[in-house]
């Protein structure tokens, strides 16, 4: 949370209560969290919030690299890199529904590299890898 404060200040963003409460909502999840799960989470506590609001809060977040969208689930997890502004491959466990940052530049770096040498553009990469985890494995 520090590092988000901070960036923040740099930036000159403002993190409003319910943007930091969705924040940390995701960072105590152990495992990615859906749009209305947090707001059933917001419920519980004060100062409720209603759909429109958990969205810009979430899309503000995603908009300045706070947290990640997992795409294949249509998930959010909190960014072991906030600010940074980084597309990073995710596993993401069929059996426990965890999902790990693959924290190396060089995978997207590879993809954008090869679709370039192919004559194609990027507008954006989303890459999860779905499977089983080492626990769900045994």
């Amino acid at each position: 949370m520090r590092d988000v404060s901070r960036v923040c200040g740099e930036r000159g963003l403002r993190l409003t209560p319910i943007r930091l409460r969705v924040l940390e909502l995701l960072a105590e999840a152990t495992i990615p969290v859906k749009a209305y799960d947090l707001l059933d989470d917001l419920k519980d506590g004060p100062g409720a919030a209603a759909p429109p609001t958990v969205y810009r809060a979430l899309d503000f977040l995603l908009e300045h690299g706070f947290i990640h969208k997992l795409e294949s689930i249509n998930a959010f997890v909190g960014c072991h890199h906030p600010g940074e502004s980084h597309q990073v491959p995710f596993l993401i466990c069929d059996g426990c529904a965890s999902a790990i940052e693959i924290c190396d530049e060089g995978v997207a770096d590879l993809l954008t590299r090869q679709a370039r040498d192919r004559g194609f553009t990027p507008a954006g990469q989303t890459l999860e890898v779905h499977g089983l985890c080492a626990d769900c494995s045994r």
